[in-house]
């Protein structure tokens, strides 16, 4: 949403709200609850995770400083997914009836839609927007998306705040499957070796995903 509204409009926004923190694993909001608000975050990275109607928890997409979260209920859709912190955040809590007016007054009422159209494509659960991906690759995409939102805040942003539990559930792939890539990678020094995830390549491991730098 900062990208649509721009630096000095997302500011202002930002003012209209009450900021508030969030430990790493908090929800920020809870699929099925009320949707009379919104959240702008500023800090952090999230997951979107829609839970169905077997109970399997779906991840449907990774936010990022500048994103709005809770607009989907604002096209009449509710609270259809849980947002979780992966690291502390803080984000900024706006009604929604502030937003309206915000957006109103500022002559930018479009923005609001223009955001729901980016982000449509991430109601699809994250492993279906992976679909032409091989495993390798879909173990890849989401390592380097995870490594891209980092903020610099952190302390080792080219560390990976998931298990290989989280990275398969995400994927909708078996554990082992994951396991056998990320022990691939790490031979390859694409990863660092280790308990823990980590980056050691982001080159390398762009072009596991078919992204070339010149």
């Amino acid at each position: 949403m900062q990208a649509i509204l721009g630096d000095r409009l997302w500011q202002a926004l930002l003012s209209c709200g009450s900021r508030c923190h969030f430990r790493s694993r908090q929800v920020l909001l809870r699929q099925g609850d009320p949707d009379d608000f919104l959240l702008l975050l500023t800090t952090g990275r999230v997951k979107v995770v829609r839970v169905d109607a077997e109970g399997s928890a779906l991840l449907l997409a990774l936010r990022s400083p500048g994103d709005m979260i809770g607009e989907m209920a604002r096209i009449g859709t509710g609270r259809t997914a849980t947002v979780q912190a992966i690291d502390r955040c803080e984000a900024h809590r706006v009604s929604a009836a502030t937003l309206d007016s915000f957006l109103r007054r500022h002559g930018v009422q479009g923005a609001l839609a223009d955001y729901v159209v980016s982000k449509l494509s991430e109601t699809v659960p994250y492993q279906h927007q992976l679909v032409h991906f091989s495993p390798r690759q879909r173990v890849a995409r989401l390592l380097l998306e995870l490594v891209a939102l980092a903020g610099p805040e952190l302390p080792d942003p080219m560390r990976v705040p998931f298990s290989l539990d989280a990275v398969a559930e995400s994927l909708g792939l078996a554990r082992s499957t994951v396991a056998a890539h990320v022990a691939a990678l790490r031979e390859e020094q694409v990863l660092r070796p280790g308990p823990r995830l980590a980056v050691a390549d982001i080159s390398r491991l762009r072009a596991e995903v078919g992204i070339t730098t010149g």
